[in-house]
């Protein structure tokens, strides 16, 4: 099986970027549409229309991106050590890009735990709260990609 990994890594690699660009998409998106419900009076049409895009956002596209991102990540993981040996993943270009991982897992988190509150009617956060946090998986993707793409400190 490892050489069937190793022989279409590409392959695993390209699918793993496509998880992560739908996973990202979600992630940028759903606290713009939060900044926006933060405006609706909860039980109106809007609040329900709100809820509703939410809701599949989440469940419809980000989280089967993240499984897959995640799956194909861990595969690429296991691929890269058996080709490059185990010790990449104490370079620090790695550990930036594991550590980014983990807050896109908790902002994931974090989103996911805001939309049953809006569904609940007890959102606490604002508008302004979600607009300036709206863009943080953006950077996090801007530090992962230079740290994977430079290896520095290789």
């Amino acid at each position: 099986m490892t050489d069937w990994l190793i022989a279409h890594y590409d392959l695993l690699r390209g699918l793993h970027i496509l998880a992560v660009i739908a996973w990202m998409a979600g992630l940028l998106y759903l606290p713009r549409l939060y900044a926006y419900h933060t405006g609706a009076t909860p039980g109106s049409e809007l609040d329900l229309t709100f809820r509703t895009m939410e809701a599949k956002l989440l469940r419809i596209i980000m989280n089967p991106a993240f499984v897959l991102a995640f799956v194909f990540g861990l595969t690429l993981i296991w691929v890269d050590g058996h080709i490059r040996g185990w010790g990449f993943l104490g370079q620090p270009w790695m550990v930036v890009k594991l550590a980014g991982v983990v807050f896109l897992i908790g902002w994931h988190h974090v989103l996911a735990r805001a939309r049953k509150a809006f569904a609940e009617g007890r959102n606490r956060r604002s508008s302004k709260f979600w607009r300036a946090t709206n863009e943080l998986p953006f950077l996090a993707a801007i530090v992962m990609v230079i740290a994977v793409t430079t290896e520095f400190g290789k």
